[in-house]
Order: structure tokens, then sequence, then C-alpha cells
């Protein structure tokens, strides 16, 4: 797949925090913490640069619990980071699609009839957008993080319950683990002549 340039996750994480400040609803740090999954120490990081940059003002309520208040600045930083994640993200999209349906119709040609998907996040429902596009039929969806989930209709399993029940190529299909997932298929024992990448010749 071709290289895409990455949210900087502190971009990222900003973006998913300013958004939760829409109201003057009360919400403890904690409470930030776990809505987005990152330490209680960071969240407070966050607050303080927020106030020093005078994107949010805060109000105080009883038990540790603060309304957080988006001001003009704030608000057009949060409009910034939505833009430069929705280009990200349509970037990826293009690309990824693209990519796919070439190594799909390079396998179909093949005479390859059926493909597993290996890793499953956005770039996997990509990859699964393309494979509508061609004749070829998806048997085995395997993720360790997401196994007993489903993708599609098919139930997610593990590597290595999937590579038991592997008898066809197998498509990596998530752009941040794919070097994670080969070495974890090759030490499996899956031959790296069965296992493809998009945009990978």
């Amino acid at each position: 797949m071709n290289e895409q340039r990455d949210i900087p996750i502190d971009d990222l994480k900003a973006f998913q925090m300013l958004t939760e400040m829409v109201d003057d609803q009360p919400l403890s740090q904690r409470e930030l913490a776990s809505r987005l999954g990152i330490a209680l120490g960071l969240v407070n990081s966050y607050i303080k640069n927020f106030v020093a940059k005078g994107f949010i003002r805060v109000k105080n309520f009883p038990s540790n619990r603060y309304a957080y208040l988006l001001t003009p600045q704030g608000l057009a930083e949060k409009s910034r980071l939505a833009y430069q994640h929705f280009s990200y993200f349509t970037s990826l999209y293009t690309v990824a699609r693209q990519d796919y349906r070439e190594l799909f119709h390079r396998l179909e040609a093949s005479g390859v009839r059926e493909v597993a998907f290996c890793g499953v996040d956005e770039v996997a429902e990509v990859a699964y957008l393309s494979l509508q596009e061609t004749g070829l039929a998806l048997k085995i969806v395997m993720d360790n993080e997401l196994h007993e989930d489903s993708f599609f209709g098919l139930p997610v399993v593990s590597l290595t319950q999937g590579v038991q029940e592997l008898h066809v190529p197998v498509v990596i299909t998530s752009l941040k683990r794919r070097t994670e997932l080969a070495q974890e298929l090759d030490s499996l024992g899956v031959a790296g002549g069965r296992v493809f990448v998009a945009g990978v010749h």
C-alpha cells in the first residue's frame, strides 16, 4: 500500500478531547480518560495546555467535576483538527480502495477463488468493499484482538485458529499492524508466498 502520512497521535487525541467538550455538562477528568482510553495524567496535561492556549474555559462543580467550555479559538482549533482528520481518512480510503482492488484482481486472474483477511480495522472495511467488485469470496477473518466478534457476517477467529483451517491466500487488512501480523503469520508457519499486502508488488 502507498505510504500515508499518519495524523500525529497528539493531534488525534486533541481532536477527540475537544469533541467531548461539546456543552457545559459537568465532567470529571477520570470520565474523560475513560472515554478516550488514555491515562488520567495525560488528560490533565491536555486540559492545562488547552487552557494555556485559550481553547477552553473551565467551570468548577463539586466532587472534582468541571465543565469545559470551548472558546472561539477552541472552536477554530477543533475545526482545523477535524479537517485534518477527515483529509487523512479520505486519502487513506481512496488509496486503500485502489490498492486492494488491484490486488484482488491479480489474485482472481491467477485462479484464486477465496481469500482470508488478517487484521480488522477501518482498512479491512475498505478491503471488503473492494472485494465485492471481484468474483472472490471471503472465507476466513482473523484477528487476535477482536476474535469472537464478527465482520460482515463472518466470525472473527484468532490467528492460531484461522491458520488451522487455512487453505486460501491470506491478505493482510490492517495498515497499522501489517508488519506485526506478517511476522505472526510467519511464526505460525504460513509461508510468505501465501501472504499478500495491498500495494506491494
